[in-house]
């Protein structure tokens, strides 16, 4: 896998059910080299810190594989990468392959695996249409966050190298289609609890589904 593009977001006002917000998903490439700390993007724009960035959502990657489908999609747009809000646009980045857990050296940073992206109505904000939402989850393509074990910087270009694969099976695509199935598969159920690099918070919410 590599990096094929960094980007970063400024602060974009919107209205939303009568109220003025903000949101930081408007990304944008830079040629300049990203800084992954603990908990965020240094210098980027994380307005709802409840459900964005922090340990478990330090960073997140999305496939340029998916670009194609969706301009076909939403031909309408002025695509460029950072479109899904990304901070780093990946190629050769596979949900279906990638375990939960994996650690990876990018640039100077270590990271791990955490979890998938759920979309939220801001990424409805950035395409104009609430459609995307259903459209985004049926894909399946979420793309990935991860956790920064080491700070440092990332630059396009830079490869990403896996360092320890997670001995837990549990794929970032099954994570993510855990999530939307009414029915919960016990075996994949057990690979999602018996994860370490799962966050705790997702597994409580899942607890009811062991009974």
């Amino acid at each position: 896998m590599k990096v094929i593009s960094t980007n970063i977001g400024k602060p974009v006002t919107f209205e939303w059910n009568g109220k003025e917000e903000q949101t930081g998903i408007y990304k944008y490439p830079t040629e300049n080299p990203l800084f992954l700390t603990k908990s965020d993007v240094q210098n980027d724009t994380v307005i709802d810190r409840v459900h964005h960035a922090g340990i478990n959502k330090a960073c997140y990657l999305f496939s340029a594989a998916h670009y194609p489908y969706w301009k076909k999609v939403y031909p309408e747009h002025e695509w460029d990468w950072g479109m899904f809000g990304e901070n780093l646009t990946v190629e050769g980045l596979d949900e279906s392959l990638i375990k939960v857990g994996n650690i990876y050296k990018i640039g100077e940073a270590m990271v791990q695996v955490s979890q998938p992206r759920e979309p939220c109505y801001k990424l409805g904000v950035r395409f104009g249409t609430q459609d995307i939402l259903k459209q985004f989850i049926d894909h399946n393509h979420p793309g990935t966050y991860v956790k920064v074990l080491k700070e440092g910087n990332v630059a396009k270009g830079d490869s990403i190298e896996l360092v320890k694969e997670s001995e837990n099976t549990l794929t970032v695509q099954q994570f993510y289609e855990l999530m939307f199935l009414k029915e919960k598969p016990k075996e994949l159920l057990q690979l999602f609890m018996n994860n370490e690099a799962v966050p705790q918070y997702k597994k409580d919410r899942f607890k009811k589904y062991l009974s």
